[in-house]
């Protein structure tokens, strides 16, 4: 089996418009939420990645019923009847989907639901405590037990779920998405407090809405469901991926070139284009999307905490490190969403970042990692020249960072590993092609794996 790498020429600076392509955060959830239903339900600009194809094989397991045009960027999916409740343990570790699974089975079935662990990338500890205790409020009883080599949680609620108020430790996405589609079917009303509020979770309520269910949000991080028993077939329209938005938009500045992003919008980036104009890099909002490009310098000097939404979303962080490089001046990244989401950086050092990781908060306040010897905050030093190198990626944000600074090394890098960035980015290659960088993708030196002696004899015995 082959393997393919990207070659990568760095100092071409991107010209041109590139489209956006539908939030990878936002259709997987969409996908899940259909299935509270036996409606058919159609959702348009979606995107041709890995992670929709493994939600789409989660819902045929199921029975739901999936037409995908990749191409035209459409879906219908309509689940009539569930025919089983069990989700194998080949999904187990492929992402975090299949645990959204049970907060939409739960009201739709009262057999047992089995779902295998959670994965998705390696950069922290995502535990389903939250998504436990708000199941468990709404009169669920959640199970995990061993199975096999992975574990698997059961979930039941055999006399149905009932409304409560239930307030989130901390605003976790997963859980405030899991809690949502669990309440749906929740006899009377579910009230969220300290809910995550991200663009995504909004245009899931959009979406719910228009499938029939009375939901609202507060100001204060509250949400409130109402049980729903009538269902209507839906049209929903993804919401364009901002993480994908501002990956194209700050190559365009790190290149010193000008791209304008079709699709980008403004009111889902406020926090990432504020932190653009501190560092005099350029953008401009047009009807169409936002435009951005390079200025000759640019300064450091910069304090960044990413957060929960509003605040500064921590899959910015990774390329945003890799453009303050390249700023003159010394800034400050402290991570307070995951504990382990500097992995990437060893390999920026080596390509000749100065960047010096710290466990200490380096913030205007203390986080839930402060005192626990996680390197969360870091201090990057610029203005640096990048050097090609060989590269693997280890996850899908910490891929498009390495992408980002090949394209602005002195010279050639090679990226293995690209699967990752498959997950999540759409066409990435055509993309910025279409951009003029200089990259390919190629069968690597590997190309043929490693054959044991005997595997080898057999292979020359059967070409005669």
């Amino acid at each position: 089996m082959s393997r393919e790498v990207l070659k990568i020429k760095g100092g071409i600076p991107l010209k041109g418009k590139v489209k956006a392509a539908g939030a990878k955060n936002a259709i997987t959830k969409l996908l899940v939420a259909s299935l509270l239903s036996n409606k058919k339900c159609v959702f348009y600009n979606v995107p041709n990645i890995l992670e929709v194809e493994i939600t789409v094989d989660l819902c045929r397991e199921i029975g739901s019923s999936v037409q995908w045009d990749r191409v035209g960027g459409t879906i219908e999916i309509i689940t009539r009847e569930l025919k089983t409740t069990y989700i194998p343990q080949r999904f187990s570790g492929s992402n975090r989907i299949p645990i959204l699974m049970i907060g939409a089975l739960l009201g739709r079935t009262d057999e047992s639901i089995i779902v295998p662990t959670a994965g998705g990338c390696r950069i922290g500890k995502r535990p389903i405590d939250f998504h436990i205790q708000a199941f468990e409020k709404l009169g669920a009883l959640i199970e995990y037990r061993e199975m096999k080599k992975e574990g698997a949680y059961f979930a039941q609620a055999h006399f149905g779920l009932k409304g409560t108020i239930i307030t989130l430790p901390y605003p976790s996405v997963g859980a405030t998405e899991n809690t949502i589609l669990a309440a749906t079917r929740a006899k009377g009303i579910t009230v969220i407090k300290n809910a995550a509020i991200e663009p995504e979770i909004i245009d899931l309520i959009l979406f719910l809405q228009k499938l029939g269910v009375i939901i609202s949000v507060d100001v204060d991080r509250t949400i409130r469901i109402q049980q729903t028993d009538h269902f209507y077939e839906v049209e929903h329209t993804v919401i364009p991926d901002r993480i994908e938005a501002a990956s194209l938009g700050l190559a365009a500045i790190s290149t010193k070139g000008r791209v304008l992003v079709e699709g980008a919008k403004h009111a889902d980036m406020i926090t990432f284009l504020n932190k653009l104009r501190e560092l005099g890099a350029g953008f401009e909002i047009k009807n169409e999307g936002i435009e951005f490009f390079g200025k000759p310098s640019l300064k450091g000097g910069l304090h960044i905490e990413t957060d929960v939404h509003p605040g500064f979303m921590t899959d910015w962080q990774q390329p945003f490190v890799v453009l303050l490089t390249q700023a003159n001046g010394i800034s400050v990244i402290h991570e307070t969403v995951y504990e382990n989401r500097f992995g990437y950086i060893d390999v920026l050092k080596k390509m000749g970042a100065d960047i010096e990781l710290y466990t200490q908060c380096l913030g205007g306040k203390e986080c839930r990692f402060s005192s626990q010897n996680y390197h969360h905050s870091l201090i990057v030093k610029g203005q640096t020249t990048l050097s090609g190198k060989e590269i693997e990626i280890p996850d899908l944000r910490a891929g498009f960072a390495y992408v980002l600074a090949a394209l602005i090394a002195s010279d050639q890098s090679t990226i293995s590993g690209i699967s990752f960035l498959d997950r999540g980015y759409e066409y990435l290659v055509e993309k910025l092609t279409s951009l003029g960088a200089d990259l390919k993708k190629i069968p690597s030196d590997l190309e043929v794996e490693k054959i044991n002696p005997l595997e080898s004899l057999r292979m020359q015995a059967a070409t005669g």
